[in-house]
């Protein structure tokens, strides 16, 4: 075993070759005088500025600094005359090319000998990568601030013709319609469209929450929120002759956003009715446990089903199909996952093609 003094032996001694190791660096290392020369420069620092050694040496080195970056090169070299070491200094150098390259410097002087002696790497890959990155978060936090808008803007402006609607079933109510089939259809139509009120005005609060970063939540059932999806899904689970099994009695009302429980049942049961096995009625089963003191709901339907090897995590994508149904949009499980991981839950998918679809979904306590 070597000790420390065995080590600088050994180096005193010439069997580590230090000149061999700044000949071979990929980092170029220099030496620099406290008059802003370069004295010596490694073969790494010539290939990475493209200049000879003779021209580094002819000129200060704040004239191959990069305009904007001079102040502070002049800045820092002026603390390590001071004795205080350069760690992490970055700066751009311009090559003899013309290209912009982006060095991190560690740097110490020493104050007998009036020289600096420095090791830079290139950083210029890792600040093109960065560069691309916020380019890339500046575009899409700009896509997002544009799709904001435009939800807000649609959320809003569809409620005009929706109240228009809702004033119309009132008139032909009034007309003193006899038929009883009529006026059953026409009441859910009307409950329809009031529940599409409802959805548009809940809309607007969650967007104005999110703007905030304040998501409400309070104390939601389970039942009741089943119960307004189910009405407002009438015509269409009587058409289909849906049937919804549900079984709440583990644990009905939990602390939840409202708006964002009916969207997770009304997505759910209108995808699980869209994508029914055909010639089959929709069979849908949904009941509630307390597992690991975390409050689940099991989802479960017999429809269509997914390949599972092939959609992956692709499921809850924004704007992912995988049925060819004319209403497919990709947006409804997208919607389902954002409300549960916004809210810090989650939800897992079993699903075999032709056998059906469960969800897991775990709510956060709140």
């Amino acid at each position: 075993m070597k000790t420390a003094e065995g080590l600088t032996h050994l180096v005193s001694n010439d069997t580590f070759d230090i000149d061999l190791f700044v000949q071979l660096s990929p980092d170029m290392i220099c030496i620099a005088g406290y008059d802003g020369f370069f004295r010596k420069v490694n073969p790494a620092g010539l290939t990475t500025l493209g200049y000879t050694l003779e021209e580094l040496l002819s000129k200060p080195i704040n004239d191959f600094v990069y305009k904007e970056d001079k102040v502070a090169t002049i800045e820092s070299r002026e603390s390590t005359k001071r004795s205080i070491p350069l760690i992490n200094f970055e700066n751009r150098y311009v090559t003899k090319s013309g290209e912009i390259v982006w060095l991190s410097w560690t740097s110490v002087g020493i104050e007998e000998q009036k020289l600096v002696f420095g090791i830079a790497k290139n950083i210029t890959h890792k600040k093109r990568l960065e560069e691309d990155r916020n380019l890339l978060l500046t575009s899409l936090t700009k896509a997002n601030n544009e799709l904001k808008q435009l939800a807000y803007t649609t959320t809003h402006d569809l409620r005009a013709p929706v109240n228009s609607m809702l004033s119309m079933f009132n008139m032909i109510k009034n007309k003193g319609v006899d038929n009883s089939e009529v006026l059953e259809l026409l009441d859910m139509l009307e409950q329809s469209t009031d529940r599409l009120h409802n959805t548009l005005s809940n809309y607007i609060d969650i967007l104005i929450q999110k703007r905030s970063l304040n998501i409400e939540v309070g104390p939601v059932s389970f039942t009741e929120s089943l119960n307004t999806i189910t009405r407002s899904l009438r015509s269409l689970i009587i058409d289909t002759k849906t049937e919804i099994n549900s079984d709440f009695t583990a644990i009905d009302v939990i602390n939840y956003n409202k708006a964002y429980l009916e969207s997770i049942f009304l997505n759910l049961v209108s995808n699980s009715i869209k994508y029914a096995r055909p010639n089959t009625y929709p069979q849908i089963s949904i009941h509630s446990k307390v597992i690991n003191e975390q409050v689940t709901l099991i989802f479960r339907d017999e429809g269509l089903g997914f390949d599972m090897v092939n959609v992956k995590d692709r499921i809850f994508g924004f704007n992912q199909t995988f049925h060819d149904h004319k209403d497919s949009k990709g947006i409804g499980l997208y919607l389902v996952h954002n409300h549960l991981t916004s809210l810090g839950g989650q939800i897992d998918i079993d699903s075999r093609i032709n056998e059906g679809t469960t969800f897991t979904i775990i709510f956060k306590a709140q």
